[in-house]
Parts: C-alpha cells; sequence; structure tokens
C-alpha cells in the first residue's frame, strides 16, 4: 500500500528518444494514478533536456521511462543532467524491454530500479512508492 501523506507523490512518466510505442507506460501512467500519485504524462519522442525541465517545473519525486526499444540507452544522460541541475535527489525507474547487460550499466548510471515485462500492478506502485519516499527524505535533508 502507498503510504498516505499530505502531499501526494508526484511522478513524471516519459519517454526518451524515437521509440514512440507508449501503450506500456500509458498503463503504468494508469496504475500510479489509481493508486493516488499525481502523475505527469508526456507524449513520445522526449529529449533529455525537456524532461529535466518538466522534472524540475513539476517538482516530481520519481521519473519513469518506458523503453520498448534501445531508448534505455539514454538514461545515463538523464541522470546526469538531474544531478547537474541539482535534481540529483529524484530516483529514476525503467520500465520495459532491458537486456540483463544494460540493466547492469543503467544500475551503475543511477537508476534506481528496472522493471521488466510481467512486472505487476502492486510491485510497480509499491516500489514507486518508497522510491519517492527515499527522494523526499534526500531533498528534505531527512
Amino acid at each position: 500500500m502507498i503510504s498516505r501523506r499530505a502531499e501526494p507523490v508526484r511522478v513524471l512518466v516519459t519517454k526518451l528518444g524515437l521509440d514512440g510505442h507508449d501503450r506500456g507506460s500509458r498503463v503504468v501512467a494508469a496504475f500510479l494514478r489509481d493508486a493516488g500519485m499525481e502523475v505527469i504524462y508526456t507524449s513520445p519522442w522526449q529529449d533529455v533536456t525537456a524532461v529535466v525541465q518538466l522534472a524540475l517545473q513539476e517538482d516530481v519525486d520519481v521519473v519513469g521511462v518506458s523503453s520498448l526499444a534501445t531508448d534505455h540507452l539514454l538514461v545515463p544522460k538523464l541522470t546526469e543532467a538531474l544531478a547537474q541541475a541539482g535534481l540529483g535527489h529524484i530516483r529514476v525507474v525503467v520500465g520495459g524491454i532491458v537486456p540483463d547487460e544494460d540493466e547492469s550499466m543503467l544500475k551503475r548510471s543511477g537508476v534506481s530500479h528496472v522493471f521488466h515485462p510481467g512486472s505487476t500492478r502492486e510491485e510497480i506502485v509499491a516500489e514507486v512508492d518508497a522510491l519517492a519516499r527515499a527522494a523526499r527524505r534526500e531533498r528534505d535533508g531527512d
């Protein structure tokens, strides 16, 4: 269960690069909304700079990136750009088709969790909520 706070968890769900397949990201966004989280959903084909700007403007706790092709290879640039923008507390998760060797690279670059096909609604909601709480503690210096 997600924790009930005065300030709801804020999640940005996006797709980087040229992959326009967004069905999975729309489904996950609905899971998170149904669980009481505020979800900012972007259209496909976002670039790193736009995602960082939106994360800042929307004061998100978590950025979720969906990848069906190889767009997850852009995520290390995103984690680096978030850190450079003073947003290193924001947790980044990736969902979709991610080969095992790429998952290791993503985690080394700062990705908090990778959701593979078959991840359940309960797993996704619980993990995103826990990561958002950690992001807020880091942001607030607790």
